[in-house]
């Protein structure tokens, strides 16, 4: 059954799932702050900026699923909550709540805090380390108690076409990476992460939560020399570890049991893919 699906928030990652629902019949509309000049066939554009209630005034009516995927302009508290805690608000009091049948919110692994290597799912308590992960996951709470029913979408590191600044960083010889304690990595393709979205829109009966990531955590040192073979680079100097992200291994059991699996279950079979095009 066709769908009329809003995407607050569109760039890279909603273009993809755009691309899905407009293949499957749905009417997707897109909304971001400055739409692009280039026309998507089908693809409907909204101007308006979820952080100002007052240009949400002209949504269109009858919307029945919304998947809330911005991106904040900077990295700050300030930012993060305007858009992922103040802007959700915003929208859910702008739309029809009368069809509303479902909101997504793509959240992130972020809200986990360090497990020294220890796999994590689900039900995995939250200790976000940074304030991004706090946000998100004081929206996710927020989203949990309204009346509408929403699933959220914990999403681990992206990667894909156009997603290509570690590989920058390797090829300059500016990456450093923990090697004397393994840093565990957690990745899935942009399209991987799109299929997930879509898969969870259509579910009859989704679960609140739900961890998108690949099938094989890597250590960071093998992921990043991994990289560093592909193109030539040298093998990155030892260094600290990424600040604010813990060392963990993510599992994705709840999401493949509900019938989504992952086109490039290991990162280096991805990366390796996109850097041979």
């Amino acid at each position: 059954m066709a769908e009329r699906i809003l995407l607050a928030g569109c760039g890279d990652l909603g273009l993809r799932v755009a691309a899905r629902l407009l293949v499957q019949g749905d009417e997707v509309w897109a909304l971001r702050r400055r739409p692009p000049p280039e026309a998507v066939p089908g693809l409907r554009w909204l101007g308006a900026d979820l952080a100002a209630p007052h240009s949400l005034g002209s949504l269109p009516p009858g919307i029945t699923r919304v998947v809330f995927l911005p991106a904040p302009d900077a990295r700050d508290k300030a930012a993060y909550r305007s858009l992922f805690v103040d802007g959700l608000r915003h929208l859910l009091q702008a739309l029809d709540g009368r069809a509303l049948r479902q909101v997504l919110l793509v959240s992130s692994s972020a809200v986990y805090g360090e497990h020294d290597g220890d796999w994590v799912d689900e039900d995995t308590p939250p200790a976000p380390p940074g304030f991004n992960g706090e946000l998100l996951l004081e929206a996710e709470q927020w989203l949990a108690a309204q009346a509408v029913p929403s699933t959220v979408l914990r999403l681990a590191g992206l990667y894909g076409p156009g997603r290509l600044q570690l590989v920058e960083r390797l090829r300059a010889g500016a990456q450093r990476v923990p090697r004397e304690t393994p840093h565990w990595a957690n990745r899935i393709h942009a399209d991987d992460a799109a299929a997930a979205i879509v898969h969870l829109l259509r579910l009859p009966a989704p679960q609140p939560v739900y961890l998108g990531v690949d099938d094989t955590p890597l250590p960071l040192d093998e992921l990043y020399d991994f990289i560093a073979q592909l193109v030539d680079a040298p093998l990155p100097a030892e260094g600290p570890a990424p600040t604010g992200v813990g060392s963990k291994r993510l599992g994705n059991a709840r999401l493949r049991a509900s019938g989504w699996a992952p086109e490039w279950p290991d990162a280096r079979d991805g990366y390796a893919a996109l850097l041979d095009t």
